[in-house]
């Protein structure tokens, strides 16, 4: 049970057609917890992050996030998420630091603040060195850490990443991780989908297996492997067939 909820899940259902990606999902999030969705491909966890970013709608259910419903309010919802999507969302041929102050005046940031806010950003993913060249010389580990540079710039309460480490290098992955242990530390909460089962053990607070649109356990690494009798998130997955 979260001491205080920042977002609550309520019978949310997401229908293709006939075809049923979310089926009925219920469940919280807590404030200031890193979160983690795991789940073969097409469990739903694009879906989900999809709705829960309201980019899409549910067929039926809710989210609500600070109280905010993500079907009624999503403009209030977008003023407090950062999102990180799978896609990399840069232009290419300008600057790091470009990127940065193109989106900072998307979210009307200026002047002395909207330095400080473009500074921030590259300090918590470790660019600031980089950050006059062009995106296009950035290895792909680099380009995800822009990219969660950007959906930090406005300093948002929550940050939803969809895979944010796949395909990157060995260092930008530990950045990365690095960037969510201090966001944390700072009171935000992370949500974040994975298939990497190590990312989930070390950084998760709470962990929801997702398959079949279906939530078929949530809890900390350790209630989850007392719950199954394993030693690890892995064998979780091997016990559930996936």
């Amino acid at each position: 049970m979260c001491l205080e909820k920042k977002v609550d899940v309520r019978s949310l259902v997401k229908k293709y057609g006939k075809s049923l990606v979310l089926d009925n999902l219920n469940f919280q999030i807590c404030k200031g917890e890193i979160f983690g969705l795991l789940g073969p491909n097409g469990a739903g966890k694009s879906t989900f992050i999809s709705i829960l970013t309201t980019l899409i709608k549910p067929t039926s259910g809710d989210i609500l996030i600070d109280s905010f419903s993500v079907v009624k309010q999503p403009d209030k919802v977008k003023t407090g998420i950062g999102f990180v999507p799978q896609d990399i969302a840069l232009y290419p041929m300008l600057s790091g630091l470009d990127n940065l102050n193109f989106w900072a005046g998307i979210y009307n940031l200026k002047g002395r603040e909207k330095r400080k806010r473009v500074e921030e950003a590259l300090s918590v993913v470790k660019l600031e060195d980089r950050a006059k060249d062009r995106v296009s010389e950035y290895s792909g580990g680099m380009k995800r850490r822009l990219n969660i540079a950007v959906a930090l710039l406005h300093k948002p309460d929550l940050l939803v990443m969809d895979e944010p480490t796949v395909g990157v290098d060995i260092q930008s992955r530990k950045y990365i991780f690095e960037a969510l242990g201090r966001l944390k530390a700072e009171g935000r909460t992370v949500v974040f989908t994975s298939h990497y089962v190590d990312e989930m053990e070390a950084f998760c607070d709470r962990i929801a297996v997702l398959d079949k649109g279906g939530i078929k356990a949530i809890g900390s690494v350790e209630e989850l492997k007392v719950k199954y009798d394993v030693d690890n998130i892995e064998d979780i997955l091997v016990k559930q067939g996936y």
